[in-house]
C-alpha cells in the first residue's frame, strides 16, 4: 500500500515500471496464459530460448513480486497462475506505449500505423465498425431520453 500512496515522480515511475512487462515476463505470461497454472519445469520448455531452470524461476518470482502471478505450493514445487488477464496486460502495455512514444495520443498511434503501412483501409474500417459499435452500448441508453 505504501507504493500506491506514493506522490512523488520517482514513485509513479516505479508505480509504472511494475505495470510494465518486460519481453521475458510477456512471453512467460502467454505460456500461463495457454497452458494454464504450470510449474517452473513446465514453463522452461515452452520458452523460444533455452534458459536454465534457474532463471526461469527467477523471472517467476519477479513476476509473483510484481502481482503478476500467483503461486500454490504442490510438493517440493509451486504452480504459478496468472494473477492478471492478457486483456489487462494488453491494455496496460498500450497504455504505456502511448504515453511513452506518443504523448499519450492515440490518434498519433493509428496514424503512425497508416503511416507506416502496419494498418490497412479494411482493418480501420473494422476499427471504425468496432468503435461504433462499442460506443454505440455505452451511449445508447442516453440516446433514448
Amino acid at each position: 500500500m505504501a507504493v500506491e500512496s506514493r506522490t512523488n515522480k520517482s514513485g509513479a515511475v516505479a508505480q509504472k515500471a511494475a505495470e510494465t512487462l518486460t519481453p521475458l515476463e510477456l512471453e512467460i505470461m502467454q505460456v500461463l496464459w495457454e497452458a494454464g497454472p504450470s510449474t517452473v519445469s513446465e514453463v522452461q520448455p515452452k520458452l523460444r530460448a533455452q534458459l536454465a531452470y534457474t532463471t526461469v524461476q527467477t523471472m517467476l518470482n519477479v513476476l509473483l513480486r510484481k502481482r503478476k502471478v500467483a503461486r500454490v505450493q504442490e510438493g517440493r514445487a509451486f504452480r504459478y497462475r496468472p494473477a492478471v488477464s492478457r486483456e489487462r496486460a494488453t491494455g496496460s502495455a498500450l497504455s504505456d506505449l502511448v504515453r511513452r512514444m506518443f504523448g499519450g495520443s492515440s490518434e498519433a498511434l493509428l496514424m503512425a500505423m497508416v503511416d507506416t503501412r502496419q494498418i490497412t483501409a479494411e482493418e480501420l474500417a473494422r476499427v471504425a465498425e468496432r468503435l461504433n459499435a462499442v460506443e454505440g452500448t455505452a451511449v445508447g441508453g442516453e440516446e433514448e431520453q
